[in-house]
């Protein structure tokens, strides 16, 4: 067995292990508490987990199918590049970023408010609760949907839509005859990701629930920690949300497809549905509908932001918070590529040998954020360490051991299918000509899967840089990140000021990302 793969089951291992000791301090937790569970909040909370996530989910994929259709059918056009663009903006942007763009718009001093109070209308929006929840979910989701469907369409063969179009396929045949297979075998897996990420959400709730009816577990696992000290309360629930995410990664596994986020813009291929003026004309409605709901809160966000640096934070404040994101981030990014990209090597090494259960394994276990909440695990060494190890001290390796397990199942994401292509191309001739171990990385590896690389670090690097839920739980008032401090000028409706830190965070987020890609993944900056 080579060193790889013994490096990757010992990493896997490791992350397995750390899991399990998550589950046996839990179930010890509180031992000597006597008090009883309160099962009525624990049912409720459940409930508006389940609840809101569910309909984030079918909100996001009910948005996101008219405007891929849309995308799909209209093909290129003036502007299209931009737009898919604007689509990756979200999954890179710091989600409590966001969720302050969400709030400049559908806040009670919003744009919405601003725009009835031009008709003379006494109205304003109630964001916090659950339609807050939902239009951040929205938000967030509908452009990972969107990025997800495209290719799936991009993969119909260029011969169907002729031979509909030589068969005078209406609109309503083409979607019920051949788009609706596609999305009959593409939803369920979308579904149950998107669905996932909505019920371990953490930020959002937190920062848009208004109140103790808007509670998720993650929430709750929080506010028994960190406010009550409630042990064992925290104990029940973490253990609920890990029983309930692992049966959430099963049905992601079992549906057994390998999707792929697509840039879209090569992702083209010639329709004939839709090309009178009707159809033309519902399609460009849809995606300026979709683009507005997506660009708008971008462009809050910039606007305020700039309008607001005369209430920015102090100067000092502002730049030791950046400097611990920054810090934070790259650092968890880092331990993330680099336990991601083991992972991989060693899967890939596993499937060339026939060891599907080692390779399934190996895919488990490096989707653990997936299914172990990061606030779970945190919630583990939370546990572990009361009473034994200062927090204190503790802190900043927690937030980056919790960032990079979080960032793990994207990276995952981006280096698998290419460590694949790579071994598929390399392999034999590899093994033909004895060149292996650091020699092939560096020959041979390093110049195919440099790009991924880069990008998986970028991404990884970002993910921790806007996490909310480590530094939460583990920070205290010499350990403040942007995110954190944005959130805590949001709780005190310090509005002008969260939107110059929201923009500065952006900013050096998407800084962080596009230089971390040119560096290491050797791509232009655009």
């Amino acid at each position: 067995m080579s060193a790889t793969v013994l490096i990757g089951f010992g990493l896997a291992s490791v992350l397995a292990g750390s899991a399990i000791a998550v589950f046996v301090l839990l179930l010890a937790a509180g031992g000597g508490d006597h008090t009883a569970v309160a099962l009525p909040y624990v049912g409720r909370v459940l409930a508006f987990t389940l609840w809101q996530a569910l309909l984030s989910t079918l909100l996001s994929l009910l948005a996101a199918i008219p405007m891929v259709r849309g995308l799909a059918r209209q093909g290129r056009f003036p502007g299209r590049h931009w737009l898919l663009r604007l689509c990756a903006l979200p999954m890179v942007m710091p989600t409590i970023v966001g969720i302050f763009g969400v709030v400049a718009v559908y806040g009670g001093s919003g744009y919405l408010a601003a725009a009835a109070a031009a008709f003379g209308l006494d109205w304003r929006p109630r964001l916090y609760g659950m339609a807050g929840i939902l239009i951040a979910h929205v938000f967030f989701n509908l452009p990972l949907a969107i990025r997800l469907l495209l290719p799936a369409y991009a993969a119909v063969p260029a011969e169907t839509w002729r031979l509909a179009a030589q068969l005078g396929m209406g609109g309503r045949d083409v979607f019920r005859l051949i788009e609706l297979p596609l999305l009959r075998q593409q939803l369920p897996g979308i579904g149950i990701i998107i669905f996932m990420l909505c019920f371990t959400t953490f930020a959002v709730a937190l920062t848009l629930g208004g109140g103790p009816k808007a509670t998720t577990l993650e929430v709750a696992i929080y506010q028994a920690l960190r406010f009550d000290f409630d042990l064992r309360l925290g104990a029940v629930l973490a253990l609920l949300q890990v029983i309930l995410c692992a049966g959430g990664a099963w049905a992601v596994w079992r549906t057994g497809r390998q999707m792929m986020l697509g840039n879209g813009s090569r992702l083209v291929i010639r329709r004939y549905d839709g090309d009178d003026a009707a159809a033309r004309a519902l399609d460009y409605l849809v995606i300026l509908s979709g683009a507005s709901f997506i660009g708008l809160p971008i462009f809050a966000l910039v606007q305020k932001g700039l309008a607001g640096m005369g209430a920015a934070a102090a100067p000092g404040s502002l730049f030791q918070a950046a400097l611990v994101s920054l810090g934070l981030g790259i650092a968890g990014g880092l331990l993330a590529t680099l336990m991601g990209y083991l992972l991989a090597q060693a899967r890939q090494r596993v499937i060339s040998a026939g060891n599907r259960r080692g390779a399934i394994l190996l895919g488990l276990v490096g989707r653990l954020g997936l299914f172990v909440s990061p606030m779970v695990i945190g919630t583990g060494i939370f546990l572990a360490a009361t009473g034994r190890v200062d927090l204190y001290r503790l802190a900043i390796p927690g937030i980056i051991v919790l960032n990079a397990v979080m960032a793990l199942p994207f990276v995952l994401g981006v280096l698998e299918p290419a460590i694949t292509i790579a071994a598929e191309r390399h392999d034999k001739l590899c093994a033909a000509l004895g060149i292996r171990g650091w020699h092939r990385l560096r020959e041979i590896d390093w110049p195919t899967l440099r790009r991924p690389i880069g990008t998986a670090l970028a991404l990884s690097s970002v993910i921790a840089m806007g996490d909310l839920g480590a530094i939460a739980l583990f920070g205290n008032q010499d350990l403040v990140n942007l995110t954190l401090l944005l959130y805590g000028q949001l709780g005190a409706y310090r509005l002008d000021g969260a939107a110059s830190t929201a923009l500065i965070l952006l900013g050096l987020a998407l800084a962080t990302y596009a230089i971390i890609e040119r560096l290491v993944g050797g791509r232009e900056l655009h």
